[in-house]
């Protein structure tokens, strides 16, 4: 069987790293034609040479430069997020790994999904901030999109062979990250270390954050809005802490569908390269004996109001969630620099919500123009 091609948008982060582990695992059914990072430029190195690919793309010209004379011959070095739109665009791949954190990831993904390629989903800000534009893309491009966010990849798996008329809700966990069980009061002195300290999952610092904050959950609804066409009605979150269940579809007959397994994002990865087949991994297994408990909670979204201000940004709309993003991304990096509290991040989001006016159109024009109006707000 010929090898599928892949090209990885962030192979230097947590979701690359463990893409590269499956692809290294079955290389004969794998190659690797694009690698993409930010400052990582120590580890991207040990990949470039590890995996020879034929496009390299780099955040920044001055950390290209810094390796421009280390690379193996034929390699085509870029930088820049034209660098991004340029390799998506030029390269040829039958799989794009979109794992870029941000807003940074939604123009090189539509490069591939015009391509008519398999994207395999793990920037969920794409779907959120244009998520009508990309469902309309990937039904004229014929490209499909196959989620890699754990939740996502659970209740698509649960839906293979099912009908879309008899789906009665989508059940999204969440762990309820590191303070599940602070009060209010107390979120407002934690520290960037506390939030850092994940209770399940080994992520970059930006999704963890968002995850303390249950922002993460937020954005993985709107996602699953668009990449299964149900309205926020048919979507409910719910906290379980063990984050063996990764996600649940109820249907109208009653039944209810999970997908269970131990906390490895590699899992859902190889089935986003592999489906609709599965292959063998030696990565983990779920010995449901072992497992103490299962429990599961309502989340208290006046305690997690990043969590509520993402169902309101769907209800509204147009411009909106792409405002949401972006003042997000903002109010976490401040939050990480110690600038501001962990209980400002929502009233950031809230304030850039009430200012910036949010427009119903939604093409990637308009969306680019909220997601920049949104930093410049920020910056004043």
């Amino acid at each position: 069987m010929e090898k599928k091609k892949v090209f990885i948008l962030g192979s230097t982060g947590s979701i690359g790293v463990s893409a590269l582990d499956v692809i290294r695992l079955h290389k004969n059914s794998f190659e690797v034609v694009g690698l993409t990072a930010n400052r990582n430029i120590d580890l991207l190195l040990k990949q470039i040479h590890e995996f020879n690919p034929k496009y390299v793309v780099v955040k920044e010209e001055y950390f290209a430069n810094l390796i421009k004379n280390n690379l193996p011959n034929g390699i085509i070095l870029l930088d820049s997020d034209l660098g991004l739109i340029t390799a998506t665009r030029d390269a040829e791949y039958d799989i794009l790994l979109s794992a870029l954190v941000g807003f940074a990831g939604l123009q090189p993904t539509i490069e591939g999904i015009k391509k008519g390629k398999r994207i395999a989903l793990a920037n969920k800000e794409t779907l959120v901030v244009a998520g009508e534009l990309i469902t309309k893309l990937a039904r004229h491009y014929n490209s499909e999109l196959i989620p890699v966010d754990s939740e996502h990849s659970a209740i698509f798996q649960c839906l293979v062979g099912e009908k879309d008329k008899e789906i009665e809700k989508l059940i999204l966990t969440a762990s309820g990250g590191p303070f599940f069980s602070k009060s209010k009061t107390e979120l407002e002195n934690v520290t960037v270390a506390e939030a850092l300290n994940h209770p399940n999952w080994n992520m970059g610092s930006k999704v963890t954050i968002d995850s303390a904050t249950m922002m993460n959950k937020g954005l993985e609804m709107i996602e699953a809005h668009w990449l299964f066409n149900l309205p926020a009605s048919k979507i409910d979150v719910i906290i379980h802490p063990q984050s063996i269940i990764h996600s649940m579809v109820e249907f109208i007959d009653g039944s209810i569908k999970a997908q269970l397994s131990q906390p490895d994002m590699r899992l859902p990865i190889q089935y986003a390269l592999t489906y609709p087949n599965r292959m063998a991994n030696a990565f983990t297994n779920t010995k449901l004996t072992e497992i103490k408990s299962l429990t599961f909670h309502k989340p208290d979204f006046t305690k997690f109001e990043c969590l509520q201000l993402a169902f309101d940004v769907l209800e509204r709309g147009g411009t909106a969630p792409a405002i949401l993003n972006a003042a997000n991304e903002i109010a976490v990096e401040r939050f990480l620099k110690n600038e501001i509290s962990f209980t400002a991040i929502p009233e950031m989001i809230k304030n850039a919500l009430n200012e910036i006016e949010i427009m119903s159109n939604s093409d990637l024009e308009t969306i680019i123009e909220h997601d920049s109006l949104t930093r410049k707000y920020f910056k004043v």
